[in-house]
């Protein structure tokens, strides 16, 4: 999909990513437009898919999810082959799968509430999924920086 981004589109991108809260007049009175106009113009983004979703960001500690671990997963399937990648994606507790170059075939970023939690997703979850060869488990002891916002150029080419 061709995604023809002005430098209006991307200034909302940008003012949404700092805050998905902001309403529709805001948006138009930082613009200097039409809050009619704003709205279809952030209508469209959703339709071309550039605005995917809009989240809460909730602080894990307050809901016991304190212990933050990558797992890296050696598969046995064929190159190209998205099976083991979507069933990890089925496993509440995975936040990412990644399907990466190297030894490894998928890397996945998972929340528990604690090391104990974490071994039975392991034995419970990922050990019974067919075409998993090994693990390996990286465990966070602290995060320095945890942000899912993207750099938003002023313009694209």
């Amino acid at each position: 999909m061709e995604y023809k981004l002005d430098e209006i589109d991307l200034k909302i991108l940008r003012m949404m990513q700092d805050n998905a809260r902001i309403n529709n007049s805001e948006l138009a009175r930082e613009l200097g437009m039409a809050p009619s106009a704003v709205l279809e113009r952030v209508k469209k983004l959703e339709q071309k898919e550039v605005l995917l979703a809009y989240h809460a960001r909730v602080n894990p500690t307050a809901i016991d999810q304190k212990m933050l671990s990558f797992i890296f997963i050696k598969v046995d399937e064929i190159i190209g082959d998205e099976e083991t990648g979507k069933l990890l994606a089925e496993i509440p507790e995975v936040l990412e799968v990644h399907d990466i170059a190297g030894d490894d075939g998928y890397m996945i970023k998972v929340r528990t509430s604690d090391s104990l939690a974490l071994v039975s997703l392991m034995r419970n979850s990922l050990s019974k999924i067919q075409g998993v060869i090994s693990t390996r488990t990286i465990i966070v002891l602290q995060t320095v920086k945890e942000d899912n916002k993207l750099i938003i150029p002023e313009k694209l080419d």
